[in-house]
């Protein structure tokens, strides 16, 4: 998982803004492990709340031709240097499923966390 807190807003205001350095390592920590430390809580089972409301609203903005904006895990061609490998990133959905790709400005140290993730998954 590569967090992007600058791409993560509160009313608008990027939470970059709004909070110091440390809290947002300590959030994009917690981002990191909070999978893992659901399924530990479960004991049973595993995490399925995200996933399945996920689905849902994607399934919805297929269906409805929404042309909404949403985290889907693509099979990326190219985008962002990366190739071969199904990877978590913003993609417009419509009765088409994904209809486009959306390639964010990433940083230097963003697109090297996002290349270095999409070769650890590959």
């Amino acid at each position: 998982m590569v967090p992007m807190p600058r791409f993560s807003t509160v009313g608008g205001i990027p939470i970059t803004e709004l909070l110091p350095k440390d809290k947002i390592e300590a959030i994009n920590q917690r981002t990191r492990e909070g999978g893992a430390e659901i399924v530990k809580l479960l004991v049973k089972g595993s995490a399925y709340y995200a996933p399945s409301a996920s689905t849902a609203e994607m399934v919805e903005a297929i269906l409805k031709d929404k042309k909404k904006v949403l985290p889907c895990a693509a099979y990326l061609e190219g985008e962002y240097g990366v190739d071969g490998v199904f990877v978590g990133v913003p993609c417009k959905l419509g009765s088409k499923g994904i209809e486009s790709i959306l390639q964010l400005n990433l940083t230097v140290d963003e697109r090297a966390a996002l290349q270095k993730s999409a070769s650890a998954v590959k």
